[in-house]
């Protein structure tokens, strides 16, 4: 029995010195972009950010439907006054570019590049 209370002592410790190495919440953050959608141009809250989980908060304040695609995701076709959430994993140093996929919203300039950092 005193054999294995030591051993139960042992692993807390260990999981105490594990707990202090690694910094709470490491490797969990995410950085959130906010993308207005109006006809016929994109407005993000920033360009580029840091490389890992990023968060695009998409809200329609256009006249007509548009979405948001990058990365290989893209958004529900938002209607006019409706948000949707899209989040992508990126790679570091890499250019990302975005678009409205409905049919000639992109050549009329809703489209553009995103950089991870």
């Amino acid at each position: 029995m005193k054999r294995i209370l030591s051993l139960l002592a042992l692993c807390a410790a260990a999981g105490a010195m594990l707990v202090a190495v690694v910094p709470a919440g490491a490797g969990t953050t995410a950085t959130t972009v906010k993308v207005t959608a109006k006809e016929f141009k994109f407005v993000l809250s920033r360009k580029s950010a840091p490389h890992g989980k990023v968060i695009f908060k998409v809200v329609n304040k256009g006249k007509v439907k548009h979405d948001f695609k990058i990365a290989g995701k893209k958004t529900v076709m938002l209607k006019p006054g409706k948000s949707a959430t899209l989040t992508v994993t990126l790679k570091k140093g890499k250019k990302y570019p975005y678009v409205c996929t409905v049919l000639g919203h992109a050549a009329a300039g809703m489209k553009g590049t995103f950089r991870s950092t």
